[in-house]
């Protein structure tokens, strides 16, 4: 593979058009700014020329893109816009904006066909929505036609994590990932690690102080923490974080894989089947419900169990106020040093988590605390989704201008380009190319990152997978979420009738599909069979366990460590 692309680096640096008095210039002086990368200075010089060369015929033009805040984006539309304006002549307007209003923008452009941003970076877990409305550009298809004369040679898809995500059950490419990252457990390696405290712990709970590989272990060690430590170095600490305000992304922190990482969904890979990790039922690609009643898990025990553990987690052990916190807010709290343990964490904060003098690192910049693995539910079994993997991936759709179409699609690979791929790694940490994961640079940074590169090197990480194509309408049937879920925060409702009516609604919503258009696997709504009917079938939701706290499971951090060395599972 090497010598294949480095021949096309050649052909494209030969070919390329010496042209533009002005790149040579550029070109050098982004190249300092494009380090490490795992090109040689020659073979990121001729990418560069190479989309020199094929934006010619659009120079002195604008385009619009937007994706969500996060440093990853930040980055690029700081940096990386500002050097394929200077590079290539075509001014980038790259905004970043909160996710809940990405999603209504993209939506609201896919059913008016007004054009208001030229590409979008959106999340995978629109997938199913992608290939069900037929309004977003087929890239696989694309690439080989209209687009082929704007797409990189080099591009290399096969380099790619997560491709597999922002395909479609037809094996079309919809999306191009542009950043990725997990929700794992995080903890304070430091206090994990003291003599005294291991000792407490096994004196109290008769197993060791380590990683949780279950919920009983993350609740002993959040009340451990919360209850009996209380106060490390003179200063409250807590055993557990998390966040719980009413606005969209308390949706996300439930889609994401909640319900399947407490065991409501199906076994399946890379998501549940018959039931996904949304409690929807699908049956022939098309979604027939999301109730029990019609053999959906939604509001199933498991489900309900779900919601009842992360309410009580966070009345017990979390800091005061965490309840009023969003996604965003909520990122920088375990910097403050007072959080022993996060349950969810998403790896997406790591950036921020690494800078230096928080009281998290050590002097050297090495950090106290480490991720692993979140534990399971006790409905959860093997063979079941372990964990959600955000994809942020390039979209375009088909009702933008074949010419704007052409110049997002430069852009969108330029910031994926292997030219500037592993330099923006090291900014955002939210890695797409396997050959940035395994570079020699990431080694060396490996020691400052608390295993996400280790997560990322093992044959584990394939097993965190987004929201998958089940979801006929993301949409319309995230929102749903946040306002039932939060319902259940502010105590206006328990968390049996939360999930009741969150069901009802779901159904509601895709019986309102089934007439909608789609072209293809629209919801079809099976009929109410009752409970008893669906507890009792083969591959329906499970019914209530008798004991819903088995005894606590713990693994030793280090021998997790080279499990994943070794390519083994620690489940």
């Amino acid at each position: 593979m090497r010598s294949t692309l480095a021949l096309l680096l050649t052909l494209l640096s030969a070919t390329a058009n010496a042209g533009a008095a002005s790149a040579p210039t550029a070109i050098d002086r982004w190249l300092k700014e494009f380090q490490p990368s795992t090109l040689s200075r020659q073979e990121q010089r001729a990418e560069l020329e190479w989309f020199i060369d094929a934006t010619k015929p659009f120079r002195g033009q604008t385009i619009r893109v937007a994706s969500e805040t996060i440093d990853t984006h930040k980055y690029e539309s700081t940096v990386l816009a500002k050097a394929f304006t200077e590079l290539t002549g075509i001014r980038v307007v790259h905004d970043t904006i909160p996710e809940g209003e990405l999603v209504r923008q993209l939506k609201q452009q896919m059913l008016s066909g007004k054009n208001v941003y030229d590409a979008y970076v959106n999340d995978s877990d629109l997938i199913g929505t992608h290939f069900r409305y037929g309004k977003t550009l087929v890239l696989s298809e694309w690439m080989q036609g209209e687009g082929r004369d704007v797409t990189l040679p080099t591009l290399d898809l096969k380099d790619f994590i997560g491709l597999a995500f922002t395909t479609s059950p037809d094996g079309k490419l919809y999306q191009l990932p542009d950043q990725q990252f997990a929700n794992l457990y995080w903890f304070r390696y430091d206090w994990f690690s003291r003599p005294e405290l291991k000792q407490r712990f096994k004196q109290k709970y008769g197993y060791e102080l380590g990683v949780p590989l279950n919920w009983s272990a993350y609740e002993d060690i959040a009340a451990f923490f919360s209850n009996d430590v209380r106060e490390i170095d003179g200063q409250r600490i807590y055993g557990h974080m998390d966040y719980g305000k009413k606005d969209p992304s308390l949706g996300w922190r439930f889609t994401d894989a909640w319900l399947s990482m407490a065991g409501a969904a199906s076994k399946g890979y890379p998501n549940g089947t018959p039931i996904d990790e949304w409690g929807i039922r699908v049956e022939n690609c098309q979604p027939v419900g999301a109730s029990v009643a019609r053999g959906g898990a939604t509001n199933s025990p498991a489900a309900v169990y779900a919601l009842r553990k992360y309410l009580d987690w966070q009345r017990q052990f979390a800091p005061p106020g965490t309840l009023q916190l969003d996604f965003t807010e909520a990122g920088p709290v375990p910097g403050r040093g007072q959080i022993a343990q996060q349950i969810f964490w998403y790896t997406s904060f790591t950036a921020a988590l690494t800078k230096p003098g928080l009281p998290i690192n050590n002097a050297d910049g090495s950090p106290k605390w480490r991720v692993a693995p979140s534990p399971h539910g006790a409905y959860w079994e093997p063979g079941m989704q372990r964990g959600y993997q955000d994809v942020g991936a390039w979209t375009l759709l088909n009702s933008t201008p074949l010419a704007r179409q052409k110049m997002a699609w430069l852009y969108a690979q330029f910031t994926v380009s292997r030219t500037v791929s592993l330099k923006k790694s090291m900014v955002g940490l939210t890695f797409i190319r396997d050959s940035d994961v395994r570079s020699p640079a990431m080694t060396q940074l490996a020691p400052k990152l608390g295993g996400l590169v280790e997560f990322y090197r093992s044959p584990a990480r394939v097993y965190w997978t987004p929201t998958g194509p089940n979801v006929p309408d993301y949409p319309a049937l995230a929102e749903l979420w946040w306002e039932q879920i939060g319902a259940a925060t502010t105590g206006e409702k328990t968390p049996q009738r939360a999930m009741d009516d969150l069901a009802q609604d779901m159904d509601r919503v895709l019986a309102k599909l089934e007439n909608a258009g789609l072209s293809r696997c629209a919801p079809k709504l099976g009929p109410e069979r009752g409970k008893e009917f669906w507890f009792s079938a083969p591959d329906g939701p499970k019914r209530q366990l008798p004991d819903e706290r088995p005894r606590g499971k713990t693994i030793d951090y280090d021998r997790l460590l080279r499990i994943w060395r070794e390519g083994g599972d620690s489940k």
